[in-house]
């Protein structure tokens, strides 16, 4: 291939490395903010989910999977990272206060009290997207892919973290809980 295939090429498997480095990045950087090997799989736990969200907004918009809308994956995931680290961590201090808490009550506790920062930044991000993704002026319809995408991958990651992120934070202490008490 040579020319604009080739140029595409490039530029996609560049997209790919950057998304796999972001992703190793940020697990080590949530490993050592949560002084844990497991805590940073339950916030990464809902970026497959974002990423299937963007990937069926695009499908019902009729858009392709392009350079923009990859650009727009990259953004994603960031964004429901964040929420994800916000449930988390939000729990883990609540659990520092008092030590007896379990688990699922330290995230009963975290999800009512973080709910709204939440749905304020991922609406703002949904909301602020949504003129790109009208194509309006000139040029939008290049770069509607992406906001599709984000809004697509916003609204999905933000109802499911709510649901996901609180599970696997409870499986992770009980699969952690099951090591720490097992005979030696």
């Amino acid at each position: 291939m040579t020319g604009a295939s080739a140029s595409y090429r490039e530029s996609t498997s560049n997209l790919w490395f950057a998304g796999l480095f972001g992703i190793l990045a940020a697990y080590m950087v949530l490993g050592a903010q949560f002084n844990s090997f497991l805590h940073p799989l339950t916030v990464l736990s809902v970026m497959p989910l974002s990423a299937a969200g963007a990937i069926l907004a695009l499908w019902l918009g009729g858009q392709s999977l392009n350079i923009f809308s990859f650009i727009g994956l990259l953004l994603l995931l960031g964004i429901a990272k964040k929420n994800s680290i916000m449930l988390v961590d939000y729990a883990n201090q609540l659990r520092a206060r008092g030590e007896t808490m379990d688990a699922s009550s330290a995230m009963l506790g975290a999800g009512p009290v973080r709910l709204r920062p939440i749905l304020m930044t991922s609406g703002a991000t949904a909301l602020a997207a949504v003129p790109l993704a009208l194509s309006l002026g000139p040029g939008g319809e290049v770069r509607a892919p992406m906001a599709i995408a984000v809004i697509g991958g916003v609204v999905v990651s933000t109802a499911l973290s709510l649901v996901v992120v609180p599970a696997c934070y409870v499986l992770v202490d009980r699969f952690l809980g099951f090591f720490r008490h097992a005979p030696r």
